[in-house]
């Protein structure tokens, strides 16, 4: 395809976090045609999609679902961390941590009414260690790469093949380190969790809610940065 059609083209990026900031640009840069970013629902849908008319929009990091009208008018590409069908649904991260998982895949996939089922445009490998932030922060040079791939080749997605396994979305009470028996799942827990917008690693003590993060460990001794609140001040995230 020649880059005089390519120019003609517009694409969106869905990403609520912080850790996707200029990826519009940084995309612009090395593909030609226009990348419009959306942050939130409301974003999203002041876009003109109908005028813009995306040959793909890209959901890396979304915490909302997406509206029919979207994903069925447009070719609407989700960014899920798991090797599909390996862990439909929710928290991805934190449950592929939470079993003991060191390397995972980064599944792009085509968006539609069931979870997490659609067919696959590419997958990539992504490490697991470190923490949330780290890991999020890590991933979003390889999805870079998978939009360029995707925008640049086209490629037809391909349907998802074995059986599914899924993960439940966890809450922020499944936070809590009281269930935890080892420093090894004490350490794992609070680095899933370290990241913006997620609820810490905590355990509570009397009127006491202690939150943890940057945990290391070395020679079986933990350590961490420790935030002590009142319980009754605390609240959701």
């Amino acid at each position: 395809m020649s880059e005089h059609l390519l120019m003609d083209k517009n694409y969106i990026v869905a990403a609520s976090r912080p850790w996707y900031a200029g990826i519009t640009e940084r995309l612009s840069k090395k593909h030609p045609g226009s990348f419009f970013l959306a942050t939130t629902p409301d974003e999203l849908l002041q876009l003109d999609l109908a005028a813009l008319s995306p040959q793909y929009i890209f959901v890396p990091h979304w915490s909302w679902i997406i509206p029919e009208s979207v994903w069925k008018n447009y070719d609407t590409v989700i960014f899920h961390m798991t090797d599909l069908p390996f862990g439909r649904g929710g928290s991805p991260l934190q449950n592929l941590i939470d079993q003991g998982v060191k390397n995972t895949m980064i599944s792009a996939l085509k968006c539609e009414k069931a979870l997490d089922a659609g067919a696959i445009y590419l997958k990539a490998p992504l490490s697991l260690e470190g923490t949330a932030e780290e890991i999020f922060s890590r991933s979003v040079p390889i999805i870079e790469e998978m939009i360029l791939q995707i925008c640049t080749l086209s490629p037809k997605p391909v349907e998802q093949i074995g059986e599914p396994v899924y993960f439940q979305r966890r809450k922020p009470e499944n936070s809590n380190l009281i269930a935890v028996n080892s420093l090894e799942k004490a350490y794992d827990y609070i680095r899933m969790l370290d990241a913006p917008g997620y609820p810490p690693a905590f355990i509570e003590h009397g009127a006491f809610r202690i939150e943890f993060s940057q945990a290391t460990l070395n020679d079986n001794q933990l350590t961490a940065n420790v935030t002590v609140t009142l319980k009754d001040e605390w609240h959701d995230l």
